[in-house]
């Protein structure tokens, strides 16, 4: 489902999700948005946050009352603090108008690729050569053991559990630190570098954790 007052995206969306073979329905306020999310059950909702009649960040957890589509946030709102909001809100994603339809299209299919899959079943995850035993602890690469520090293990858990999806510092930080440890952002930058360097060794091919600006960081889902 497109929710947004603008034709013109919606035009777009449509064209761009019906030749990627999606059925898609639309809405272009917040009131048409709930009424089509209890009639259609839509898998996904693409949500502009400028709606005429409600702010589209407090509509994120009303959808998600009503159903369990995932939520992609499309808007123009740019600031880090409106994307933080709509992540903790529930989002699965934030896109930034304009956008490129490819990369639309690949962060939605990330995230339908992941939903379904709770953070309590999802016991080995994988990513190209990379390898992650949720349940064992345990990091290889190529068949090779990976050695990470208790919190490197730990940070890279929690972006594992959400392999695709952004993952807010403060939701990291949160989930990774724990009793009297010091839970400053900048140790987590650290932690972030040690583990880039750790897994992408001993042949660089790309980022395997990508830095959203000011946001949190995302475990790429594709070797």
């Amino acid at each position: 489902m497109i929710v947004d007052d603008e034709p013109a995206i919606r035009r777009l969306l449509r064209n761009t999700l019906e030749r990627a073979g999606y059925a898609v329905v639309d809405a272009n306020d917040a009131r048409e948005a709930m009424l089509r999310a209890v009639a259609d059950e839509p898998d996904a909702i693409l949500l502009d946050l400028g709606l005429p009649d409600a702010d589209g960040l407090g509509l994120i957890p009303l959808l998600r009352a009503k159903g369990d589509a995932l939520i992609l946030v499309v808007s123009a709102r740019d600031a880090t603090d409106e994307k933080v909001a709509a992540l903790d809100l529930g989002a699965e994603d934030y896109v930034t108008k304009p956008f490129d339809t490819q990369e639309l299209l690949a962060r939605l299919r990330a995230a339908l690729r992941h939903r379904g899959v709770s953070e309590a079943t999802q016991h080995v995850v994988r990513r190209g050569d990379l390898v992650i035993d949720l349940d064992r602890r345990l990091v290889q690469r190529a068949g090779e053991d990976v050695h990470l520090t208790r919190k490197e293990y730990d940070v890279l858990a929690v972006l594992a559990r959400h392999i695709g999806r952004v993952v807010t510092h403060d939701r990291i930080i949160a989930t990774a630190w724990t009793g009297d440890d010091d839970p400053r952002i900048e140790y987590l930058r650290i932690v972030v570098r040690n583990l880039r360097q750790k897994l992408e060794a001993p042949a660089p091919v790309g980022s395997v954790i990508a830095n959203e600006l000011g946001v949190g960081y995302r475990l790429r889902p594709d070797g």
